[in-house]
């Protein structure tokens, strides 16, 4: 096994015990007089960080699009992530993260990379339970729960990227009676997303389908939520199955990802015949193939509502 796989293979252990890599950068400071603030973003998404190249300037180019760079052969938009988020580079934009989203490509420029550090997601709090800003999904403690700890702003990307580069989004309204005969009057789907505009979009989009849903902001949230929901239907007289229809989604949120809640529920003798399907911007075939190691039912990757339809369809038939 080469060194790369083997890195790969570590990284993707991690999610057996609610862990993940962050890699911290810096982007400057609002004032440019300073190192400025720490910022992360998962080393799942880095496909390769790059010393800056030459950027070609498209007619028409807005800040914060820079333009294109071309990098082995593929031509991929830069974005200028200070600017995104109000800071001055002290010393210019040195550094491309090479990312993959949502099915996507693009370059984030920053100033400097700092390190990698490993992390367990009980030290990642929701932005919106703190200061967070609009750019900001959640706060990562650096040293646990001690007083005085580092803490890292952790992007929302998709926040960032639907800003960019909005995502269009259309649906053929044949899946809409479709699905709502396939879940049982009272059920629900119960979804998790820690991204605003990740949340956003899945609620438009169930609402457009005519899928009633329940949606929370994290893995902790969710798991929290179908324990409710199991106490309320037992109380009832009923099954898990008469209140939650479908479990959906994301990875990558504070507290608990979306692996640990999967396990969580397949595991778990109450939950463990509600379909799981993963909504997650973490594409390829590598991660597409650990989500289904943990149990889940289905996979599909952001923002397509007739993908999503088409999955959530196929997964409440079998």
């Amino acid at each position: 096994m080469d060194a790369f796989q083997k890195e790969i293979d570590e990284r993707t252990n991690l999610t057996s015990s609610n862990k993940f890599e962050l890699l911290l950068f810096r982007l400057g400071s609002p004032a440019g007089d300073s190192p400025g603030e720490l910022f992360g973003i998962n080393v799942f998404k880095i496909r390769e960080i790059v010393p800056m190249v030459p950027i070609t300037t498209a007619a028409g180019t807005k800040s914060p699009m820079l333009g294109m760079v071309n990098i082995r052969g593929q031509v991929i938009s830069v974005i200028d992530l200070p600017a995104v988020t109000g800071c001055t580079p002290k010393t210019g934009l040195n550094i491309l993260l090479i990312t993959e989203y949502a099915r996507n490509t693009q370059a984030f420029a920053v100033e400097s990379v700092e390190e990698i550090v490993r992390l367990d997601w009980s030290q990642v709090l929701s932005a919106e339970s703190s200061a967070g800003g609009d750019m900001v999904t959640s706060i990562a403690r650096l040293d646990a729960d001690v007083d005085g700890s580092r803490l890292v702003q952790v992007l929302d990307v998709e926040q960032i990227l639907d800003m960019t580069s909005p995502v269009k989004r259309s649906l053929d309204r044949d899946h809409s009676n479709e699905l709502k005969d396939l879940i049982k009057p009272g059920s629900i789907v119960l979804a998790a997303d820690d991204s605003k505009v990740a949340r956003a979009m899945i609620e438009s989009g169930l609402s457009t389908l005519g899928v009633p849903y329940v949606m929370t902001k994290s893995g902790k949230e969710a798991w929290e939520k179908l324990q409710s929901l199991a106490v309320e239907a037992q109380r009832e007289g009923k099954q898990i199955g008469d209140k939650v229809a479908l479990m959906l989604t994301d990875l990558e949120m504070p507290e608990m990802d979306g692996f640990t809640l999967t396990r969580n529920i397949k595991s778990d003798q109450r939950y463990k015949t509600i379909p799981v399907v993963i909504h997650s911007s973490l594409s390829g075939s590598a991660n597409e193939d650990h989500v289904r190691s943990v149990g889940a039912n289905g996979y599909v990757a952001k923002f397509a509502i007739e993908e999503l339809a088409a999955t959530l369809k196929k997964t409440l038939l079998h």
